[in-house]
């Protein structure tokens, strides 16, 4: 799934269920929600739905976090744990989406999100086929709508989730194109400046799933 889809994910389950745990609801909890969502997937720089994705690990420490939150009722742990929450959230419904792979329309992986408890892979349910599908918007909008909707949102967020959502529609246009669309416009680039750009280079294993080596010079 998109990254957007877990960050409106997140920050729609924030804004149902902060306000109900008590008065500890605000921009910067709703701010952590959605970055939180997010930040799992900066592994496509590396391992991808390995390296920063930790369903069972990310879990366990927003548990304990909350916890520690109850006992104490200190604000920045109650920040932490909707943070890594958040990240748990995102962690563990990677699997309903589809393979770790540079083409999941076309799958021939089942690198749905690696469990580092158990040393394995979790098989991609692939209930959202692929990350900037059709469904994968829709589930995205769904999100977006019961955030923009709610009451504590402020209005100049809902203003930016709105360009967000519309950024999410033109990913899904273009998802299957990207490759075409970088080649297109490179070939745009003149040959003295094309030499200076960094090569973008997939890589897959049945190990490590998805990994994005960028290097520059070439």
């Amino acid at each position: 799934m998109m990254a957007l889809t877990h960050g409106f994910a997140s920050l729609a389950v924030a804004v149902v269920v902060l306000p109900v745990i008590g008065d500890h609801v605000g921009g910067p909890l709703l701010l952590a929600a959605f970055l939180g969502g997010l930040a799992p997937d900066a592994d496509l720089l590396a391992s991808h739905r390995k390296t920063l994705h930790y369903p069972v690990g990310f879990s366990a420490v927003a548990l304990l976090l909350f916890a520690a939150f109850s006992l104490t009722g200190w604000s920045a742990l109650l920040l932490l744990t909707v943070a890594v929450g958040a990240a748990a959230l995102h962690a563990v419904s990677d699997v309903l989406g589809g393979s770790a792979e540079r083409e999941p329309w076309n799958p021939t992986m089942d690198t749905g999100v690696y469990n580092h408890v158990l040393g394995r892979w979790h098989r991609p349910r692939r209930y959202v086929r692929y990350s900037g599908a059709p469904e994968d918007f829709l589930v995205c909008l769904a999100f977006a709508t019961v955030a923009v909707s709610s009451a504590v949102t402020p209005a100049a967020a809902d203003v930016t989730l709105f360009w967000l959502v519309a950024l999410a529609g033109l990913y899904t246009l273009c998802r299957k194109r990207l490759a075409a669309i970088s080649t297109g416009l490179g070939n745009l680039v003149p040959t003295q400046v094309r030499t200076l750009l960094p090569t973008v280079r997939i890589e897959e294993t049945e190990t490590d799933g998805t990994t994005v080596d960028i290097r520059f010079g070439r």
